[in-house]
């Protein structure tokens, strides 16, 4: 069994709100499903800014 994450509490709980899972499960997660996770988070957020800047360059036309 893993021993829990080295993170703050304040960490813990902004990653737990933007990942929607629950602190007791994040602080015993896998580094590597968090990794994981984090990443495909990083990727939808790169997605909807990428594309509500597409949207105000088309407004400007």
């Amino acid at each position: 069994m893993s021993k829990p994450l080295q993170i703050s509490p304040d960490t813990a709980i902004k990653l737990s709100k933007q990942l929607g899972v629950p602190i007791e499960h994040l602080m015993h997660m896998p580094r590597h499903i968090l990794l994981q996770k984090l990443a495909e988070l990083a990727k939808a957020e790169a997605g909807s800014a990428a594309g509500q800047s597409d949207k105000t360059e088309d407004s400007s036309l």
